[in-house]
């Protein structure tokens, strides 16, 4: 149990420590768009008001209800107006967390880690999520302990030597300090572009 506890600690870390890691809400295969496919099938808006602060969702409703007007006259419209109903409520989402909209993202652009994440609520266990993610932490700090070991030895040799295991001791701390401060105060909501 105690294991199973502290490798929840560690579940995020790598969605924060990764400088690849990028938002899922933009993505045509995400949740956000998934709800918005699903409340114009219904002709309800209420699947994705979840997604936006309550200040703007009259702003998504008019969307909604232009969208399903301009979806009745054709095809072509139909798919101009969806396009449009996507961007309108993904940029208002991504105001309501601060961020800024860069446009809507291809299906299976979704950054591995966030994948696995939604993954497992799917499957309704983040156990193996977790014994995943604390092993990658693990090697994580293993490699750059190493390296700074190994690179320490030499560092007096020469300046040179000495850049290189400096570059190395920064890389661990700043690792170490960030899963502590993980660990300790949980992830910040930002998303990492």
């Amino acid at each position: 149990m105690q294991i199973y506890r502290q490798t929840l600690l560690l579940a995020p870390i790598l969605l924060v420590l990764s400088a690849t890691a990028s938002a899922h809400c933009d993505s045509l295969d995400g949740p956000v768009i998934r709800d918005a496919i699903a409340a114009l099938e219904k002709r309800d808006a209420a699947p994705v008001l979840k997604w936006v602060k309550s200040e703007r969702e009259e702003e998504i409703r008019a969307a909604f209800a232009q969208t399903i007007a301009v979806r009745a006259l054709n095809a072509e419209a139909r798919q101009l107006a969806d396009r449009h109903f996507f961007e309108t409520l993904v940029r208002i989402h991504r105001a309501g967390e601060g961020e800024a909209f860069t446009g809507l993202k291809p299906a299976g652009s979704i950054e591995p880690g966030i994948d696995a994440a939604d993954k497992a609520l799917e499957q309704g266990s983040g156990a193996a999520l977790a014994t995943e993610l604390a092993q990658a932490v693990n090697a994580g700090v293993r490699r750059r302990f190493d390296a700074t070991v190994t690179l320490g030895k030499h560092a007096s040799e020469s300046v040179d030597a000495g850049r290189k295991y400096v570059e190395a001791y920064v890389d661990y701390v700043h690792f170490v300090e960030s899963v502590h401060r993980l660990a300790e105060h949980g992830a910040p909501h930002v998303h990492a572009e």
